[in-house]
């Protein structure tokens, strides 16, 4: 598999040599001193040295490439399984930089136009959004990949730790699916504690109609029920002041929605708060960007990402489900202000904990 030594400096011979014709005299006998601008013999060419180093530089690329061919090759046929995770490693690092890339674009035009993350449109939002969060988790693997031949390493800890250590990008598509549906489960367990704190919240409501309107809702849900968009919105009022604010909300509240998004609940309460609060104005401008551009107009990929991003396990469902879910959420989240983004955040165990069991029910 490795390149010839001595074809390839044969080769290099002539093409260094191949700007330099030699002339021939009737007699048989070779002279290189022969001016070539004899009328009896043809025109020399010359090439210019930029065009020898062109010439070589493909010539090697070519013979790299072919010899990588004849290496994946190799590892297809004998060792299938290293050759999955090798191409996985390679495809994954491909995607990743051009996320890079993409990431790059957009924030020199957000620099040059002057335009505000908020303004930005739901792929480009979105993009941003994901790089950040698989940057985070991506940096300690291109460190250790760095050093000459660590890159085995990286196929080790691949091969026994993809879900804790690598980003999706590194992912197969099995594993894609298998990893979200565990991640989800890690996310579901933490529903009733939320219901069960909002439930326990409820009775320090002073008006005792919103009191029992929310109780019914936290009932609801816990019967196994999926609450109307009404009848979430009936009580967002109460989530734009004590105690159930951003700012005053309890802190064993937050550490329970923590792992709604993904975020560790192991940190103090104001930054806990702090954090919270910064993803929930996140996720409610990436929603009115949505709208913007309309459900409608996003393939099923997008449409799977973005319900499984506000809390639903979308794998598990048809198309069609998600569609209605994610258009019951952009409901809920269209007629929210900012100061209610508590209640976008309980909307993740409202909307997402019994759909669409429930709909069997009735």
């Amino acid at each position: 598999m490795a390149l010839s030594c001595s074809s390839l400096c044969a080769h290099l011979s002539l093409i260094r040599l191949c700007g330099l014709r030699t002339n021939r005299i009737p007699n048989g006998l070779y002279s290189p001193y022969v001016s070539c601008q004899s009328s009896r013999l043809p025109l020399c060419r010359h090439y210019s040295s930029s065009k020898v180093r062109r010439g070589i530089r493909r010539y090697v690329a070519t013979r790299l490439q072919r010899a990588n061919s004849k290496y994946e090759g190799f590892l297809k046929r004998r060792f299938p399984r290293f050759f999955q995770l090798y191409h996985t490693f390679v495809e994954g690092f491909k995607m990743l930089f051009r996320d890079a890339k993409e990431v790059r674009r957009i924030k020199a035009k957000m620099f040059s136009d002057g335009v505000q993350f908020q303004d930005l449109p739901y792929r480009e939002m979105e993009k941003l959004r994901q790089f950040r969060r698989d940057m985070i988790k991506a940096i300690p693997l291109v460190v250790i990949s760095i050093p000459p031949f660590a890159n085995y390493l990286v196929f080790v800890l691949m091969y026994f730790f993809p879900r804790q250590l690598l980003i999706p990008h590194f992912w197969t598509p099995r594993q894609q699916v298998e990893f979200r549906g565990m991640y989800h489960s890690l996310r579901a367990r933490h529903h009733w504690p939320v219901l069960k704190g909002l439930e326990n919240t409820s009775r320090k409501v002073k008006n005792s109609q919103l009191q029992g309107r929310l109780k019914d809702l936290c009932v609801k849900v816990q019967n196994g029920g999926n609450p109307k968009v009404s009848e979430i919105l009936a009580v967002q009022g109460l989530f734009s002041r004590p105690p159930l604010s951003m700012k005053r909300m309890s802190v064993s509240q937050m550490r329970h929605i923590s792992p709604l998004l993904f975020l560790t609940p192991r940190l103090p309460g104001f930054l806990i708060g702090r954090r919270l609060n910064s993803h929930a104005l996140e996720l409610l401008q990436l929603d009115r960007a949505l709208s913007r551009l309309g459900p409608h107009q996003l393939s099923d990929s997008e449409i799977r990402q973005a319900c499984y991003v506000r809390g639903l396990h979308s794998d598990s469902l048809g198309i069609n489900q998600c569609r209605e879910w994610l258009n019951q959420w952009l409901q809920v989240s269209s007629s929210l202000k900012e100061s209610e983004v508590s209640l976008l955040l309980h909307s993740i165990v409202l909307l997402s904990a019994n759909y669409p069991t429930a709909l069997s029910r009735h």
